[in-house]
């Protein structure tokens, strides 16, 4: 991977204007998305919890668990930029756990051969800094995994609003608000890989790569 300031690299590019309107009826085109991800979210836990005790006695964690963390991360993360985490893209994200390299959104985390066993037991307290951030960011009902299940009044949702009113009536695309959203959400998923346990890197507080 080019980018080794973190071992988790999100990206997303602002290929081409998303249309004015078809923001409004995203929720509705999702819904298939949303209805898989709960699964995903689910078999991400248990895959977490095993994870953890690997980790503990091993110092590894589980390739092929790994892989399906990482994977179920970029799924989610290609709906959000599609969706209302971003509104950057209108083209549809594919159901796939696997890296697209023609879609607009990647998310890659490099895999870690050892890890520290003992800060399992801690990684959750030492990202406490980091959970007031994300409230801040993405409202108050930021979860442990460093994403939000339900975010409201969240600086991201606030500026999602506001790029999807400029579209509705300027059919352009914010350039700085765009830059603004993808740190807000890169950030987020540094916490939440360094949560789940995937690396003993600590997030950097900051939004670039």
């Amino acid at each position: 991977m080019a980018d080794k300031t973190y071992p988790l690299v999100l990206k997303g590019e602002l290929i081409e204007t998303p249309s004015r309107l078809l923001w409004l009826v995203k929720w509705l085109l999702l819904i298939p998305h949303f209805i898989i991800l709960v699964f995903l979210w689910v078999a991400f836990i248990f895959a977490t919890f095993f994870a953890f005790w690997a980790i503990l006695f091993t110092s590894r964690y589980p390739k092929s668990l790994f892989q399906f963390n990482v994977g179920v991360m970029r799924w989610t993360w290609r709906v959000m930029f599609y969706g209302y985490g971003a509104l950057a893209t209108d083209q549809y994200p594919p159901f796939t756990l696997k890296e697209v390299q023609d879609y607009p959104a990647t998310l890659e985390v490099d895999y870690p051969e050892r890890l520290t066993p003992w800060m399992v037991l801690v990684k959750w307290i030492l990202a406490i800094p980091h959970y007031a951030v994300l409230a801040v960011f993405l409202g108050s009902e930021t979860t442990k995994n460093g994403y939000a299940d339900d975010a409201q009044g969240g600086l991201i949702w606030i500026l999602v609003f506001f790029v999807a009113i400029v579209l509705l009536f300027a059919g352009t695309y914010v350039k700085d608000l765009f830059k603004l959203v993808m740190g807000i959400n890169r950030w987020a998923y540094r916490v939440w890989a360094y949560v789940a346990l995937m690396t003993d890197e600590y997030p950097p507080f900051r939004l670039e790569d």
